[in-house]
């Protein structure tokens, strides 16, 4: 009698560890998607070389994957945005070896969408170029959203430079500020 006692004891120990183990597992499984989702934005950055002030806020819809395709959403707070803009230039480091699509770029102003005149992608220069039909006025919040972007096979860390042009203005870009892009 006691020894099938202990032997019932063995067995529940054994389901109650086998359910625990489970049970710890599938949490782990459970949050691998929040934090992929987590590393898709900027998080806090140490020893870029660039001042937290300049640095400008992004986000990647599908987590920042290399070799994938991926939406960024650049955005420019209205605090950065002191003059009105008639151009955005993005340039990126050469080692980004990643594609954009012109055809498939998006400016929203204040959350509301606003018409292109022409979007260039140079890539021998390094260049994305994103004219406004009309100027984006000063002290506006700003998302420039690139679809259809396919991130480079090899990750790392990019800086993306954000400048601009003033209408009326001697034709010198002024820089904004810089989307530091992690890519997994």
């Amino acid at each position: 009698m006691l020894l099938k006692g202990c032997s019932m004891y063995r067995v529940a120990a054994s389901v109650v560890r086998s359910t625990t183990s489970v049970a710890i597992a599938g949490c782990l499984l459970a949050s691998l998607p929040l934090v992929a989702r987590a590393q898709s934005n900027p998080g806090f950055t140490i020893f870029s070389g660039v001042e937290p002030k300049n640095q400008l806020n992004y986000h990647l819809d599908f987590g920042g994957n290399s070799g994938s395709w991926d939406r960024y959403r650049l955005r420019i707070k209205k605090d950065k945005m002191k003059v009105a803009v008639a151009q955005f230039a993005i340039d990126y480091p050469t080692y980004f070896k990643g594609q954009f699509d012109p055809n498939d770029v998006e400016l929203r102003v204040n959350d509301k969408k606003v018409a292109l005149q022409e979007v260039k992608w140079e890539k021998e220069n390094n260049v994305i170029e994103v004219f406004p039909q009309e100027p984006v006025p000063a002290a506006t919040n700003v998302e420039l959203i690139l679809s259809n972007v396919k991130n480079p096979n090899t990750g790392g860390m990019f800086y993306f430079n954000c400048n601009v042009l003033s209408p009326g203005d001697v034709p010198l870009l002024r820089t904004l500020g810089t989307w530091i892009i992690g890519i997994q």
